[in-house]
């Protein structure tokens, strides 16, 4: 349910209200709103039967909500989450490019990558230091020297680091160096580990599993955020599919989708849905041009030289071109595109 407060209420109205919630056994998520604030209630409605919710201080109207995700729903939060990543912001007509090699190799490639898609407009440095790999026989990254030498590319560089968590084992070591945590999508539904690193703090780049749906993206999230975290961003990297043409089925239409249903970035990864250098980039800039809130994309100085997906890297120069094409969007360029299409979504999604 969620309680959709009068337009001008008070704080002291809408932290009474939050506190009676609060002592009737339910959480509560309070989203505040240009012009109006909404206030979630986080648990079994069946609970709340008889309640006078009507008659708590400044409360407007009381509405159902039909999504199994609450706190990623957009009923819960009507307006864009926008995440700060160390100065760099994505959500909300923010958009970041999240660059670099699939995996951490020699500290001259990373240092290179780096440097260079920084200067062609990168907002983040990705890079693998443990790697979920279908052969056990494949190379499974670096490890902790992979992520020391992530660190010293965000010295030289002042990027922030994008890095795989696989474990719980592992968090506290991946924790100490990254900036952003990643769950890839083996992961997407490992709840145990989305449970805990939702109690850590740390934003987190949720990739959509092999063949989950929607629904299924939304609960995964849902579980990150139900230990407290709220940076939580989608990515898109395609689905299996029936067709064998690219690694994966990358749908572009579920980016607003998504954002019709939720107020979390979308980001896209065309690399993994491609599988293909010379895909890639006409991929990339579809989903940006379709209003992703980013993507995130692998390149390689050397991509035959590439411990993992070298077939899927693009060329630092490939992605400089990128880059310029993309930068020339409309929608990548004006923030407005995005404003209108979410208070539309809001205005529609508070109707009473």
């Amino acid at each position: 349910m969620i309680l959709v407060m009068k337009s001008g209420a008070t704080q002291e109205e809408i932290d009474k209200t939050a506190q009676q919630i609060k002592t009737w056994g339910h959480d509560v998520s309070i989203s505040k709103g240009e012009y109006q604030v909404v206030i979630g209630i986080i648990g079994d409605k069946q609970d709340l039967a008889g309640k006078p919710l009507h008659t708590l201080p400044g409360v407007e109207k009381v509405l159902e909500v039909s999504a199994p995700y609450k706190k990623a729903s957009r009923e819960f939060h009507p307006e864009d989450t926008v995440i700060d990543v160390q100065g760099v912001k994505i959500g909300g007509g923010h958009k970041a490019i999240i660059a670099g090699p699939c995996s951490v190799d020699t500290y001259e490639n990373l240092i290179l990558v780096a440097k260079a898609v920084k200067e062609a407009g990168a907002t983040m440095l990705r890079g693998g230091a443990f790697k979920p790999r279908t052969s056990p026989y494949s190379f499974q990254g670096k490890g902790e020297e992979g992520l020391k030498m992530l660190v010293e590319a965000r010295k030289e560089t002042g990027l922030p680091i994008v890095t795989e968590l696989l474990s719980e084992k592992d968090i506290d070591l991946v924790y100490q160096y990254a900036d952003v945590i990643q769950i890839g999508a083996r992961n997407m539904q490992n709840f145990a580990l989305l449970k805990e690193i939702g109690k850590l703090g740390k934003p987190v780049i949720l990739k959509n599993g092999i063949a989950s749906t929607v629904k299924e993206h939304l609960m995964s999230a849902e579980y990150v955020m139900s230990g407290g975290l709220n940076d939580v961003i989608l990515a898109l990297r395609g689905t299996r599919s029936y067709e064998t043409a690219m690694r994966n089925t990358l749908d572009v239409g579920l980016v607003p989708y998504l954002q019709k249903l939720t107020h979390l970035p979308v980001i896209i990864d065309p690399s993994h849905s491609a599988g293909k250098r010379e895909f890639v980039s006409a991929l990339g800039y579809a989903g940006m041009a379709i209003g992703a809130d980013g993507m995130i994309v692998e390149v390689h100085p050397c991509p035959s030289c590439a411990l993992s997906d070298g077939d899927q890297a693009l060329l630092p120069e490939d992605f400089d071109y990128l880059m310029k094409k993309i930068s020339k969007l409309e929608s990548w360029n004006q923030k407005e595109w995005k404003k209108e299409f979410g208070s539309m979504q809001s205005s529609q999604l508070l109707k009473g």
